[in-house]
């Protein structure tokens, strides 16, 4: 398949790989590559020098280009943006932040720039910002998401109209059926996060993936909406949250309990109960583990498929 996306990012197939917190080394981002999608290497739990390491070892790992995602409102931001320039890398997705501060020194060093938004007010400053193209996440997506809390189904063709750009569709997306829904409904491509997030290659933990593949319907809700509203799985930590929630706790009550580290002891450390589990709700669809080229053949194959059927109709 060739389109907007694939020739922007020079890939195989529409699919790029989000780029999840603690879940997004190398091993995962190089298989994706691997496999003809674009992999996405995580910096929002890396060090820079740890992430200068992960460039590294996906370079020796595929000859496909790879890219990396950048959360703007961390706080090693600066230096991210100079190992990712140092080891030429080709490809940067922005979230969380003003794309106007780093997209026009990154395209002058050679770097699309992808940014991720909730909104089509927010892909409009994106455009203006001169990315080469947006992600419109809706709020089924795990982690961090935007305020709206506006659907992908009703997201994707709003944004579509509103910019020119390629656009990415991101959220509650899993399946070649729901690639085919996201592309008719304007979109060129699409992030998947929590499928890749529970792939063999995905650095998170193995209990943590365990659990998400037994996951029902409505066991992951949006969460703390003072500070930055986040997809999070039901468990111990979710519950005193609520509870605070509920006697009306302010923004920095909930900063204090829920300390630092919180993402990384639950998806990574796999601490299931005081753990920050972080999901989207398309997980009750996954029930099992796959290696990632088992997972990119399925997609294909969904796709076409439905595709055929579609066309019989």
């Amino acid at each position: 398949m060739e389109n907007k996306a694939t020739k922007l990012l020079n890939i195989k197939y529409p699919v790029i790989q989000g780029g999840m917190v603690w879940c997004c080394g190398w091993r995962l981002a190089a298989a994706v590559s691997n496999n003809g999608g674009l992999g996405l290497l995580g910096a929002g739990s890396m060090t820079p020098d740890l992430l200068r390491e992960h460039i590294q070892k996906c370079k020796a790992a595929t000859k496909n280009p790879f890219g990396v995602n950048v959360p703007l409102i961390y706080q090693d931001v600066e230096a991210i943006m100079k190992v990712i320039i140092e080891e030429e890398v080709k490809v940067v997705f922005s979230s969380a932040g003003n794309p106007k501060t780093w997209t026009k020194m990154l395209k002058e060093n050679g770097i699309t720039v992808v940014h991720v938004v909730s909104s089509s007010k927010f892909a409009q400053k994106a455009e203006e910002a001169g990315v080469d193209a947006v992600v419109a996440e809706g709020f089924e997506a795990g982690g961090h998401n935007g305020r709206e809390e506006t659907t992908t189904m009703a997201l994707i063709p709003q944004v579509r109209k509103a910019v020119s750009l390629p656009l990415i569709a991101a959220g509650g997306i899993a399946s070649g059926a729901g690639i085919l829904a996201a592309m008719s409904l304007g979109a060129d491509g699409v992030q998947i996060g929590t499928r890749f997030a529970l792939s063999e290659e995905s650095s998170a933990h193995a209990d943590f993936k365990r659990l998400c593949t037994t996951l029902k319907e409505g066991d992951t809700l949006l969460s703390l909406k003072k500070l930055s509203p986040t997809r999070l799985i039901k468990n111990d930590l979710f519950n005193l949250i609520q509870a605070a929630e509920d006697k009306g706790a302010d923004a920095v009550e909930l900063l204090n309990l829920l300390g630092k580290g919180r993402t990384r002891t639950g998806i990574f450390e796999g601490d299931l109960k005081n753990g920050e589990l972080e999901i989207g709700q398309i997980a009750s669809l996954i029930q099992t583990i796959e290696p990632v080229e088992t997972i990119m053949k399925s997609l294909v194959a969904e796709y076409n498929q439905c595709f055929d059927n579609l066309r019989k109709l």
